[in-house]
């Protein structure tokens, strides 16, 4: 009684086994990628771990890391370190232009100040003073646009010549707009001095 039931209790497994073996398994099949890494698996652990529990965690973590990027972008505007600088500052191109830009006396750097002078002559009551501020005025900004003309020219030139293969879109405006700043007040700040040649 108790043999006949052990070899009908037998039997199944056998013939499951028999199964499995004769099955043609593709080894990726239960997976489908490899074992990660130990280091790889250790840095999704935490990863997972240091995920936000909720919204507002997460927004409080996003504020900060961009709080301290712009930490780092305005540390390095002032000490110019090409590393953390904004996209339009980045590159050789640029941080030419800003030194060529940087090395000359221009003009139009003092446009604001000129600005707010002509216009403090022309409020005051007086026809003779009103001519002469506004003749100023076309002479600053006929002096400007002549100067900003013989910048771009020299810029474009000298662009050519050092980064023929460099991408230069936008470089001219960008070292034009830089004139239009006080010295002092130029960010990134100024790394050579007037006259210095880059």
């Amino acid at each position: 009684m108790f043999r006949s039931r052990a070899k009908t209790e037998k039997a199944p497994t056998d013939q499951v086994t028999a199964d499995l073996s004769k099955q043609t398994r593709d080894p990726e099949a239960p997976k489908g990628r490899p074992t990660p890494k130990r280091s790889e698996a250790q840095s999704q652990r935490r990863r997972a771990s240091s995920a936000p529990a909720d919204r507002k965690e997460g927004m409080k973590r996003a504020r900060e890391a961009r709080r301290s990027d712009l930490a780092r972008q305005r540390e390095a505007l002032a000490s110019g370190d090409e590393r953390y600088l904004p996209a339009r500052d980045k590159g050789p191109v640029r941080r030419f232009v800003r030194d060529f830009v940087d090395s000359r006396f221009c003009i139009a750097e003092f446009f604001l100040p000129i600005a707010v002078l002509i216009l403090i002559m022309s409020l005051i009551q007086n026809r003779q003073m009103q001519n002469i501020a506004l003749l100023v005025w076309l002479g600053v900004i006929v002096m400007i646009v002549v100067d900003s003309i013989g910048l771009a020219i020299r810029l474009k030139k000298q662009l050519r010549e050092r980064y023929p293969d460099e991408p230069k879109r936008g470089a001219v405006a960008y070292g034009l707009m830089r004139t239009l700043q006080l010295r002092r007040l130029r960010l990134p700040k100024p790394q050579v001095k007037r006259g210095e040649r880059p």
